[in-house]
């Protein structure tokens, strides 16, 4: 057996003479590390990369030698040669006997000696140099005694060590094995398949997850463990951001979540890393909530596919006996690259299913944008007031506030400021306010992350990202909750948010158009409107009246909901006759725009001849019983009194008659109960305090 190790170890340096000749143009050099008379490791040293030496475990080349100091010489390539730097070590750093001072240019040949270790340096294996060739001159059992061990079990330690890093896995190799080798590989592989097959059925990160701690508990030493997964768009060095979507344990232990340190080395240098005798050594593994530290050995390995880091596999034991090794790490680097391959491909589904939904929302919006472009119909006076506000209001990017009565068009006049303004070409996103709960709101406002909260099967991008680069209108503004008034009011200032479960702003450019018919004034004073989120909306206004103020446009929009229907159901009605058109103008509306369209359609449903008549034309007002309707006294004879004054004087009569019921009050007067109260504070009347 140690007439074979020499022999593997001359193959060794043979072929990697061979590698230095094909690639001396690179300069790239060897250390071969000898200590207590034993050849220990062979270092490939590659330009652009700096090689610490010492005692401490974070060196590159860890040597146990208490004459070495932790941090003790450090080589590097400048300037086509390899140089040696002594960081001001203790006990010094020779070249070939002489202790070096500052920066020592390397040559091919020359031993490096600190303390009772030596690293020969150079260039080429297959060269011979003194030490090595002192090492061949000795007796075969002394070599084999020399060298057993350089590439098996490392020597007993007495300080916490990494032992081992790889940055791929030897399963991935095809070269050829010996038996037992191939046999081993061969078991390796058949359950590298079939956890394949298993990742493959999950259906989100979490559960795959599950599934690989499952399978490296079953192939390792390892009784507890974890998966940690970087969110999406993070930096890949932040070991801060890492979050615990698994875990699993064995005999009901504590899971102690990996230190910073450890998973700051795996997620800067992309290296799988095997430490042991880390029980002292609070660095490489937390201490619990009672400052216990249970592991013994531990094993960290990167999520990563080429140049993108998805998170860490964390395991470790806590069984001194039952040490982690180098196979253990072998597998568990093989099991992070295929769970890499898996993650890539759920974010990749996970990003087009996301890409899919935004661009349905898109082209929905466009199909009713482009239905709805022109429903501003109407040659009154309050039309062109409204049309010209539009234009004027619209190339702006101030935040607008639409008032009227429910049903008056407040969604159509958001678009027309959308469609004429420079963002026509982006989206326009409606979001009804008064529609869902203050949870649901939250969530359909900024979006939310998978498992979030309960129901949460997946990300969900929210209106204010999908209303980015266009306008989003929040209808019935006025009936969001104080909570959701005070993160809506940070976005309106342009700061930025956050999903709901989520950690990563979010930065939009939307312009808002708030509409209501609340008395927001009234809200304010009440305290269930914030004043500064009233301020920051109240920029420009306007005020879409109803459509009994604008009655001359009747005929013309019922002609205009006519045409549509009849194009929608095939009805072979083409017009009005005059007493449904007069039937149309005598009524109040107190639905406005909204109750007028569903009159025509309702109409056109009944119609069976060539012209509407008013028999076809149903109106759905809510009527007052004629009995208790109450007649306010009036003045008798004519007065010289503005219409205003006229007005007022009838509400308070009103408001008297049903004792200041202002809901059976607005009914009687045919107009909402926002406008009564409004209509009230701009008179400056209060109810007497005997009534």
């Amino acid at each position: 057996m140690r007439a074979a190790t020499v022999s593997l170890f001359d193959l060794t340096v043979k072929l990697c003479g061979v590698a230095s000749y094909c690639e001396n143009f690179t300069m790239i050099a060897y250390l071969v590390v000898r200590e207590d008379n034993k050849w220990r490791d062979i270092y490939r040293l590659m330009p652009g990369q700096v090689i610490s030496v010492g005692r401490a475990a974070t060196n590159r080349i860890a040597l146990q030698d208490e004459v070495c100091s932790r941090n003790h010489c450090e080589l590097y390539h400048s300037d086509g040669a390899w140089m040696l730097r002594d960081l001001g070590s203790r006990n010094g750093t020779y070249v070939d006997g002489t202790a070096i001072t500052g920066d020592c240019p390397l040559q091919p040949g020359q031993l490096i000696e600190i303390g009772a270790c030596k690293l020969a340096f150079t260039d080429d294996l297959s060269r011979s140099f003194p030490t090595l060739e002192e090492e061949r001159g000795m007796s075969e059992d002394d070599t084999g005694t020399a060298f057993e061990g350089v590439l098996d079990q490392p020597p007993p330690m007495t300080e916490p060590a990494i032992i081992h890093r790889r940055r791929r896995t030897r399963f991935r190799l095809t070269a050829e094995r010996d038996p037992i080798t191939a046999d081993r590989t061969s078991h390796v592989l058949a359950q590298l398949y079939r956890l394949a097959l298993e990742m493959g059925s999950a259906k989100d990160s979490r559960l795959v997850a599950e599934v690989v701690l499952r399978w490296l508990f079953e192939s390792s030493r390892a009784n507890v463990g974890a998966i940690l997964i970087l969110p999406e768009g993070s930096d890949a060095g932040a070991p801060a951001a890492l979050n615990v979507v698994a875990y699993q344990t064995k005999n009901d232990l504590p899971y102690q979540t990996i230190s910073d340190y450890l998973s700051g080395i795996v997620l800067r240098e992309r290296e799988a890393i095997l430490a042991r005798d880390v029980a002292d050594d609070s660095r490489l593994i937390n201490r619990d909530s009672l400052g216990q530290i249970h592991a013994q050995s531990v094993i960290c390995a990167p999520v990563c596919l080429g140049q993108v880091v998805y998170g860490l596999v964390h395991l470790y034991t806590t069984d001194p006996k039952e040490p982690l090794d180098p196979d253990d790490l072998e597998f568990t680097l093989a099991v992070a690259d295929q769970f890499a391959v898996v993650m890539e491909n759920l974010r990749r589904q996970e990003s087009l299913a996301e890409g899919l939904e935004k661009v349905r929302d898109e082209n929905k919006h466009l199909r009713e944008q482009l239905a709805i472009q022109s429903e501003l119909v109407g040659q009154s006076p309050a039309m062109q007031r409204l049309n010209l506000k539009i234009a004027r209001i619209a190339p702006t990017d101030s935040t607008a506030l639409i008032r009227g009565e429910s049903g008056v068009g407040k969604e159509l006049v958001a678009r027309a400021i959308h469609f004429s303004s420079a963002r026509r070409n982006g989206p326009f996103v409606c979001m009804n306010c008064a529609a869902l709960s203050e949870s649901l709101l939250e969530s359909e406002l900024f979006g939310h992350e998978r498992g979030s909260f309960t129901g949460a099967t997946g990300r969900k991008v929210g209106k204010f990202e999908q209303a980015d680069k266009g306008t989003l209108m929040l209808d019935e503004v006025g009936e969001m909750s104080l909570p959701i008034q005070a993160k809506f009011l940070r976005v309106l200032e342009g700061h930025p948010f956050e999903r709901v479960g989520g950690g990563t702003p979010i930065n939009v450019d939307v312009r808002i158009v708030a509409a209501t018919n609340r008395d927001l004034e009234l809200a304010v004073k009440e305290g269930s409107f914030r004043r500064d989120l009233y301020f920051r909306l109240h920029v420009v206004e306007i005020v879409v009246e109803p459509l009994r103020d604008h009655a001359s446009d009747i005929p013309e929009l019922a002609t205009y909901f006519l045409d549509r229907f009849v194009q929608s159901t095939g009805r072979p009605a083409r017009g009005f006759s005059q007493k449904a058109l007069e039937k149309l103008a005598s009524y109040d509306w107190p639905g406005n725009v909204r109750e007028l369209q569903n009159a025509v359609e309702r109409a056109v449903i009944f119609s069976t001849g060539e012209f509407i008549s008013d028999q076809d034309i149903h109106l759905s007002r809510l009527e007052v019983d004629d009995v208790a309707r109450p007649e306010p006294e009036m003045a008798a004879g004519y007065r010289e009194i503005s219409i205003e004054k006229l007005e007022q004087e009838h509400i308070l009569a009103t408001l008297e008659t049903t004792k200041w019921n202002k809901s059976r009050a607005a009914q009687i007067l045919g107009i909402e109960r926002s406008t009564l109260d409004r209509k009230l504070k701009r008179y400056a009347v209060t109810r007497p305090n005997n009534t």
